[in-house]
């Protein structure tokens, strides 16, 4: 029989390209989304299953607990300044969703957390850093961390957390940094920027998608963090620059929209722990990567 994996978050970038990998590895999969796949991200073969991870009650109603080996949670609403919101689903669904799979057989519970757990602290990021996070993202993100640990401390829950660092790729949502300067890019247009001398930690999805599949079989990883990134942070001045000589248009105006005051200069991981537990690495250099998104963005102008 295939093994079943629910997948929070399954109609969102991150879920769109691990259940596509997951299908080709002959897996059945459900996923949980508040709203239907657009139809760029709907996939043949998929029990699209609407519910709230915030909802306890509904929750229950909409899944069965004890048909899955496998869970991943990838969900929480995607608008932070929705400060009730944002900790409602970040936070407080994680819990639901240790409220109804702890008791249940799964094999693996996979939660993907964010890099700006780190809050302020000094990159290179290590995964024992103890560090305070300064949104409200970022803290029902350590908050479900936190609680996913305590967990597996004491009733063996099998959770593995990744903080994830900057990831992109093809069919991304388009509110994004790199779809936006690609998108700009290819319709010629000048596009107000920052400086832009930040340097930022991308790695491309099917490098992100790789390391989550692997991990589902590896036991001695539960009850670990780790960070999912390159370790090869780069301008986003460079990375823009990229993008303008590979779609050959474009017009960056850098120096006219203001950092926040809180910006951080360098934001990247140390991945040392995720290349020895899973024998991992990132294979996708940001030239290729950068290339196979822009020609997806292509089609759709």
């Amino acid at each position: 029989m295939k093994k079943k994996v629910l997948v929070i978050g399954g109609t969102g970038f991150i879920g769109f390209h691990l259940i596509k990998k997951l299908i080709k590895k002959n897996y059945n999969i459900h996923s949980i989304s508040t709203n239907k796949p657009n139809k760029y991200r709907n996939i043949k073969g998929v029990k699209y299953i609407l519910s709230d991870i915030s909802n306890l009650s509904k929750l229950k109603r909409d899944i069965n607990k004890d048909i899955y080996e496998y869970v991943i949670n990838l969900g929480g609403y995607v608008d932070h300044t929705n400060k009730k919101k944002t900790l409602a689903s970040h936070y407080l669904g994680c819990k639901n969703l240790i409220n109804i799979f702890s008791n249940s057989k799964i094999k693996k519970f996979i939660q993907m957390g964010s890099s700006g757990e780190y809050g302020s602290m000094k990159s290179p990021h290590y995964e024992n850093i103890n560090a305070k996070p300064l949104t409200v993202y970022n803290i029902a993100k350590k908050k479900a961390s936190n609680i996913l640990l305590k967990y597996f401390k004491r009733f063996n829950f099998p959770v593995i957390i990744f903080r994830l660092y900057l990831t992109y790729g093809p069919n991304q949502d388009e509110n994004r940094f790199v779809p936006i300067v690609i998108k700009n890019c290819l319709k010629q247009k000048s596009f107000d920027l920052s400086h832009c001398n930040q340097y930022r930690d991308f790695i491309y999805i099917d490098d992100v998608v790789n390391l989550i599949i692997k991990s589902l079989k590896i036991k001695k990883a539960n009850g670990e963090i780790f960070n999912i990134g390159t370790g090869k942070p780069i301008k986003l001045k460079s990375l823009i620059n990229k993008i303008k000589r590979y779609i050959k248009g474009g017009n960056p105006i850098y120096g006219v929209k203001q950092l926040r005051k809180d910006e951080i200069n360098k934001i990247y991981p140390n991945i040392d722990k995720a290349k020895n537990f899973f024998k991992w690495s990132p294979k996708t250099s940001i030239d290729k990567g950068l290339l196979k998104t822009i020609k997806f963005y292509e089609k759709l102008i």
